[in-house]
């Protein structure tokens, strides 16, 4: 079917099986009106698990500045329904799906609820596939900017403090500020800090003060250590 060919170009994944692609697509009203013995229910069973997983095992390795509660918080948001289904939304994932006329008629294609099920049943296809290396760059290439907007969005305001407490526990050093400008009058100044690690820049930042402009540097630099970008 045509439509393999496009959803695997769309995900940067080519299957092995693809009945496992064709299972992962076949929602339970095509299955029950076409006299199909295989639909998706069970794979969303599987990847609701692998999905919490890998997000999971990235939250602790790239947000080492959140406590075992902000984690739990975050990869809530994270896998949230509507976060799945956004996503199964930027890869156009409802106009591949097999679906019975009801849902048909009402834009099941569409449906958050939907769209995130099936998303977490063709994760599971991919790791029955595959594995676990092959689910886990899918799910991080799908996921990535949530996951650093989130990431970055958990982390305290207090950036400096968050700033150090990763530096010591992964870099083993301090993070040095340094204002290299200093513009306006006195009622009106604008200040530039940067922020410097591992012999280089990690992070700019400006502010009416020198305190708010290091926080801004402390955030940008925890967002290119995340891995991640800010508006």
């Amino acid at each position: 079917m045509l439509f393999r060919a496009e959803v695997q170009q769309r995900i940067s994944y080519t299957f092995k099986s693809a009945a496992l692609l064709e299972r992962a697509l076949t929602h339970k009203s095509y299955a029950n009106e076409n006299k199909v013995v295989l639909h998706n229910e069970r794979l969303e069973f599987l990847g609701d698990s692998v999905l919490n997983l890998v997000v999971s095992e990235y939250l602790m390795k790239f947000c080492p500045f959140s406590s075992e509660g902000d984690l739990s918080r975050l990869r809530a948001a994270i896998v949230s329904e509507p976060a799945l289904a956004e996503v199964a939304r930027k890869i156009g994932l409802g106009t591949y799906l097999l679906l019975g006329k009801g849902e048909e008629l009402t834009g099941g294609r569409n449906k958050d609820s939907l769209l995130a099920d099936s998303l977490e049943a063709l994760i599971a296809a991919v790791y029955l596939d595959a594995g676990m290396d092959a689910t886990r760059s899918l799910t991080l290439n799908l996921f990535q900017d949530k996951i650093n907007t989130h990431c970055i969005q958990g982390a305290s305001s207090d950036y400096k403090t968050k700033l150090q407490e990763y530096c010591q526990e992964r870099l083993k050093q301090l993070p040095e500020y340094r204002v290299v400008s200093k513009t306006g009058p006195d009622h009106q100044r604008e200040y530039v800090v940067e922020v410097f690690l591992t012999g280089g820049i990690q992070g700019q930042g400006t502010g009416k003060s020198k305190k708010e402009a290091q926080q801004q540097a402390a955030k940008h630099a925890l967002a290119k250590l995340c891995g991640g970008t800010l508006s």
